[in-house]
């Protein structure tokens, strides 16, 4: 066998570090600066979102907005007004009814002539000027027997070129009873054939309970308007 070998009883010593890296001074680790936090990116608004969310704009493009539907509505009423006053009326005889045509009242309100006879017959007495000798006699001659038109299922309307103060004034004074119509640009009158040379003549017109019209006297005498209305309208109970 071959002899063992010998252990080592010397000691290895460890290597000696360089005195001068060892006297160097121990660095210390430098900290990085945080890095700031981002700010939240904000969403552009837009008007449309602005009004959706009821900022502070929306108040004021919801007044603009009705004020421009209430100019478009009033220029709106106005253009069908403008028409309706220069557009000439069918002639009404005989058998014809009553139109849909707006005039004013002596209270100064919208009337449709069409529901004039929506539910009795009337009597329309037509006078060239209100507060005038011929036209007082012949507005009082109705005036005095109104009661009996009435009764008979008939209303009665004094129609004239004047305008609703002056008739206002009339029906005052006198004590009228019945509505009185103003048609300034005699549109209903000449409709009526009772309209000439700018001029109303003396008439009445009797129409039945829907707005036929019956029986027409036109040029006739003040005073013998108010009675021949009646005897026609008593002429049709009997």
């Amino acid at each position: 066998m071959a002899p063992r070998a010998k252990a080592s009883t010397e000691t290895v010593e460890p290597a000696r570090r360089s005195s001068r890296i060892s006297a160097q001074p121990k660095l210390e680790p430098v900290e990085k600066p945080a890095k700031k936090a981002a700010a939240p990116k904000t969403k552009k608004r837009t008007a449309h979102a602005e009004d959706d969310e009821g900022g502070e704009d929306a108040p004021a493009v919801k007044k603009v907005s009705l004020q421009l539907i209430s100019h478009f509505w009033g220029f709106l009423r106005g253009a069908l007004g403008h028409i309706q006053e220069n557009t000439a009326l069918q002639p009404i005889d005989i058998g014809d009814v009553l139109p849909s045509y707006t005039l004013k009242n002596e209270k100064d309100e919208d009337v449709d002539v069409a529901t004039l006879a929506a539910e009795k017959g009337v009597v329309v007495f037509l006078v060239p000027k209100a507060d005038t000798p011929g036209c007082t006699q012949q507005a009082c001659g109705f005036r005095d027997i109104y009661p009996d038109f009435t009764s008979s299922g008939f209303d009665v309307y004094c129609l004239s070129a004047d305008k609703p103060a002056a008739q206002t004034k009339w029906q005052t004074k006198k004590n009228l009873p019945y509505p009185l119509l103003s048609d300034p640009k005699r549109m209903l009158i000449t409709a009526l054939g009772a309209g000439e040379g700018g001029k109303t003549k003396r008439s009445h017109f009797i129409f039945e309970k829907g707005g036929k019209l019956l029986d027409k006297k036109i040029l006739v005498k003040p005073a013998d308007s108010p009675k021949l209305a009646l005897e026609f309208v008593k002429s049709l109970s009997s």
